[in-house]
């Protein structure tokens, strides 16, 4: 009777955290719909860098905020719940940037694009509902395997610009729209939340304060920036970089950008089952020494199409890591009953070290020597603090921290 029994929850936890990851992925395809554009909207609205930059990053700043209070709430509701309500409510916004990007209006894609962010929310659902589905000894994988959904990044740089030449802007997000619809019916049907998870009914607002008072919050927070953040960026930026520097298509610039982000993804649960076998601080200083390698690199402008393409491949594989390790030491150390919140804060970090960069890179192209060295540079002076950081300040054991009267 046991052995059934742990079957039955071994597969249970296995099909929740599969479907768990393809609704991350296709939110990401979602968030991710104006980035591989970019490049067609700036030729088509006569964009300056700091305009199409600002389009770019405009979703990416809300649905990292976003994440803050949708972590909270997955706490109060569970993830079946939020991973429903995130799917259903970024359609509308989807249609909305097709329809502004049909008008070729920059003021309404900017509006537009706003709302986008919504689908950028989902990862702060899937980190605690992946959490109470496995142990802690295996916690490291399942964050991992759960954030390969970022693999819907690669898939919108890959296909939204073929779908726009093959069907049309406005069907593309129309598309996009039925495949998030799907997504939310079948969590309806088939998705189930963890037995152990227990509802914090507890006010949003004192999670959140009680959560911020965490140090484990913070540390986390400054690390998940700069490797995810500069994960969102290249995915988004990408595109842009490709077209300016070596003069590629949309189309070409977007396939090389899918390799980016394909790899940073395969790279994650790598990052997080090394982190359930070492300390994850190992995992995190190998990230930032390769991420500051990488973007030093990159200042040189490598040639295409080999030696560019290994660049950059090797530096999404170091963040993708990096990203893995960081919400491994999350689940190792966040109170059980405000993963939640630590996640919905740590998230927005990430989320948020992914608005700057493309705004940094638009503001200090240099379009007489054609180069973003200054922008590269940043990526790699910050690299370096937060390996420095992590080595100095933080210890590869630290116990779980213990929740304080606003977690209960």
């Amino acid at each position: 009777m046991s052995t059934a029994i742990a079957l039955n929850t071994g597969t249970s936890r296995t099909v929740n955290l599969v479907l768990a990851t393809w609704v991350s992925a296709i939110n990401f395809w979602a968030w991710n719909m104006i980035g591989p554009l970019s490049t067609t909207y700036a030729s088509d609205l006569s964009l300056s860098s700091t305009e199409a930059s600002m389009l770019v990053a405009t979703p990416i700043l809300v649905g990292s905020l976003g994440r803050i209070v949708i972590g909270s709430l997955t706490d109060r509701f569970g993830g079946r719940t939020m991973f429903i309500v995130v799917s259903t409510a970024s359609i509308v916004p989807v249609l909305a940037v097709g329809a502004a990007g049909t008008a070729s209006s920059y003021p309404l894609l900017l509006v537009c694009g706003f709302f986008l962010g919504i689908a950028g929310t989902v990862f702060a659902v899937g980190i605690p509902f992946a959490n109470s589905w496995f142990e802690a000894s295996r916690r490291g994988f399942a964050t991992g395997v759960f954030g390969m959904g970022m693999v819907g990044t690669a898939l919108s740089a890959f296909f939204t610009p073929r779908f726009v030449r093959w069907f049309g802007l406005f069907t593309t997000h129309v598309v996009v729209a039925v495949a998030l619809a799907l997504t939310a019916v079948t969590c309806v049907v088939v998705m189930r939340n963890s037995p152990s998870f227990t509802p914090n009914t507890g006010p949003v607002v004192p999670k959140l304060i009680a959560a911020a008072k965490l140090p484990v919050t913070w540390e986390m927070s400054f690390l998940y920036a700069v490797v995810f953040g500069g994960f969102v960026a290249f995915s988004n930026y990408l595109p842009t970089y490709i077209k300016t520097i070596y003069g590629f298509t949309a189309v070409d610039a977007g396939a090389r950008t899918a390799g980016f982000a394909l790899a940073a993804v395969l790279a994650r649960p790598v990052g997080g089952a090394l982190a359930d076998r070492i300390a994850p601080k190992y995992v995190v200083l190998v990230s930032f020494a390769g991420t500051a390698t990488m973007a030093f690199v990159a200042v040189f402008q490598p040639p295409p199409d080999v030696w560019s393409a290994a660049t950059f491949i090797t530096l999404a594989i170091f963040l993708g890591i990096g990203t893995g390790g960081v919400f491994a030491w999350v689940a190792r150390r966040a109170p059980a009953q405000s993963v939640g919140a630590v996640t919905g804060i740590v998230a927005a970090a990430g989320g948020l070290g992914g608005y700057f960069p493309p705004l940094v890179m638009g503001a200090t192209y240099d379009a007489t020597d054609n180069d973003y060295t200054v922008g590269l540079l940043l990526l790699v002076a910050t690299a370096l603090v937060a390996l420095g950081y992590t080595a100095l300040r933080l210890h590869a054991h630290e116990p779980q921290a213990q929740p304080s009267k606003g977690d209960t």
